[in-house]
């Protein structure tokens, strides 16, 4: 057994359809750091995962995945972070190939969706969060986990991105939101609605995993009480079966120190689990 691949994906990279990895990386994290330790956590804690999802009634033993590890990464240069992140995501699309991303905090999420678009220049993107990441800047910093749906309205425009789960941001990114992006806030219930719009056309799925509530997960940076249960957001991943061109997705912001019991890495497990045969559809 390596404890070292994620349970069920032990497929090389040349036989693989569908690439994991992680992105140990939080180096914009505004609260409270340790997403880089995610990957990791979620690694060990799979082999208490089954393979097989009752939920798609599929089994991560029945698909060609490769577990490519970690990416290594320079510490204090976001920029060059980015790029690397860039050219990995662009080597896997090159092949042919769709990816898992775990993060990590959320701005990692940017070089990835930019990639998905240089292949896909119809990209839409599905974005799952308590936050809006809508601003455009943190501090004076263009590249911030706070920004980074913003960076990639710079690219995507109107009408591309969906939001969803949204219950915290300042004022004046509401106010952007309902000129330039879908939002539904507190709550992701116009989901599968959204999903049957975007049918046919390729679509990117971010889920930041403070959408779910502090109370049934706590292992994150920036909680954000009033948030969604685990079954809601199994009950979105099943409403994403309907696409038929998801092209790319992630999964960040789990923090496992934050969460002792370990309930909230047991969560993202079974997240990645369900994303992952999403993806094989």
């Amino acid at each position: 057994m390596n404890i070292q691949t994620f349970i069920g994906c032990e497929s090389s990279f040349e036989e693989a359809s569908i690439v994991l990895f992680g992105i140990p990386f939080d180096g914009t994290t505004s609260f409270r750091p340790g997403t880089r330790f995610a990957m990791q956590a979620i690694r060990q804690d799979s082999f208490g995962l089954e393979s097989y999802s009752p939920y798609l009634d599929r089994d991560l033993e029945e698909e060609a995945i490769h577990d490519g590890g970690d990416l290594d990464l320079p510490f204090g240069n976001t920029e060059r972070v980015l790029s690397d992140i860039a050219t990995y995501t662009k080597e896997i699309l090159d092949n042919g190939k769709k990816f898992l991303m775990v993060g990590g905090e959320h701005l990692v999420s940017l070089p990835t969706i930019e990639a998905a678009y240089e292949k896909y220049p119809d990209l839409h993107v599905i974005h799952i969060d308590a936050h809006t990441d809508l601003r455009e800047d943190y501090m004076g910093e263009s590249l911030s986990h706070a920004s980074v749906i913003r960076r990639c309205f710079d690219f995507l425009g109107d009408g591309r991105i969906f939001q969803f789960g949204i219950r915290s941001g300042l004022k004046e990114e509401f106010e952007w939101a309902k000129e330039h992006t879908y939002m539904e806030k507190f709550t992701i219930d116009t989901l599968p609605q959204i999903v049957q719009q975007l049918k046919d056309v390729p679509v990117y799925v971010t889920i930041d995993l403070d959408v779910l509530d502090p109370g049934t997960f706590p292992g994150t940076g920036t909680p954000e009480p009033g948030g969604i249960t685990y079954k809601e957001l199994l009950a979105g991943i099943a409403a994403l079966q309907d696409l038929n061109q998801i092209v790319s997705a992630d999964v960040v912001e789990l923090s496992p120190q934050y969460d002792p019991s370990g309930a909230s890495t047991a969560m993202a497990c079974k997240t990645v689990r369900e994303m992952l045969l999403t993806l094989t559809k």
